[in-house]
């Protein structure tokens, strides 16, 4: 019985990519340390859980969902069949009734937030589950999950209490322009693939060369509006460290997704791209609010 319930709970971690939380918890918690710099309410114990709560059950729902959605595509793609549901491990029902009970409990997480967070929740919820139909329509859908994610440090800015302002924002550009950035670097494994589905993206529409250029500007705009942020924040000394930190990473993200020399197609040379998508990401987000964190505490 322990044993089925452990794989069942395995199958579900994977269905939604737990891992991969790395990605936007680290920038959420940046955001609410920053919100400590401003006038913002308490910070108790219940509502820490309570914001990581709507973190993890957000994106969860989201996942769900969006597995739920693909689900015929994911048993097309040679890349992808694999995944949980096209290889049976998963119910489509199940997938839904997983991505029901994490929206709920994500919408009663954020009622217990206070009034702005539970007038957002349901919009938040709303965009989360829209990326999974947008690259049917629009070879922006990398730019939508950009400002999926996010919403990540924006719910926790404003679960905290503190007012808006242009530091979160700043923020919140950053972050969308980073996530955008390296999703049309991940998604040129697929660039055949979608075109032949009829599904759009920046390298069906903009072909491998042109994603990478347009991948790297977004990245320069992440610098930017990270830098932009701590400025507008009265950040210290560490926090601009922390830009330098993710300049350097994203420089070397770049570096590993290669444009194949003399190729008259322009193909990419993609052999590295799990280490450029995870690993280099995952040090983007943790060492930067690990910097943050020692700047908040150790220069106040």
């Amino acid at each position: 019985m322990i044993r089925a319930l452990a794989r069942r709970a395995s199958a579900y971690g994977s269905l939604v990519k737990i891992a991969h939380t790395v990605f936007t918890v680290p920038f959420a918690v940046a955001a609410a340390i920053l919100a400590t710099r401003r006038p913002h309410l308490a910070v108790t114990p219940a509502r820490l859980l309570a914001i990581a709560v709507c973190l993890v059950a957000a994106r969860s729902a989201a996942m769900a969902y969006n597995r739920v959605v693909d689900r015929d595509v994911d048993a097309r793609n040679p890349r992808t069949t694999s995944r949980e549901i096209p290889a049976g491990v998963v119910s489509v029902g199940g997938a839904i009734a997983f991505c029901a009970v994490t929206s709920a409990l994500f919408l009663a997480a954020a009622a217990t937030l206070g009034t702005w967070p539970a007038r957002l929740a349901l919009p938040v919820l709303a965009v989360l589950l829209g990326y999974s139909h947008a690259k049917r329509f629009t070879w922006a859908a990398h730019l939508w999950l950009g400002v999926a994610l996010a919403l990540a440090p924006a719910g926790a800015w404003i679960a905290m209490g503190a007012a808006p302002e242009p530091s979160i924002f700043a923020l919140m550009v950053g972050v969308a322009s980073w996530i955008a950035g390296f999703d049309v670097l991940y998604s040129l494994q697929d660039q055949a693939f979608d075109r032949d589905a009829r599904l759009r993206s920046i390298p069906t529409r903009f072909g491998a060369l042109g994603a990478m250029r347009i991948a790297r500007g977004l990245h320069v705009v992440t610098v930017l509006a990270l830098g932009a942020c701590g400025l507008l924040a009265n950040a210290r000394a560490l926090y601009a460290v922390a830009c330098v930190m993710v300049a350097a990473l994203l420089v070397y993200e770049h570096s590993l997704v290669r444009a194949i020399p003399g190729d008259p197609e322009g193909r990419v040379d993609l052999s590295r791209i799990d280490r450029a998508f995870f690993d280099v990401n995952g040090w983007v987000s943790l060492g930067f609010v690990a910097l943050v964190a020692f700047d908040r505490v150790l220069l106040g």
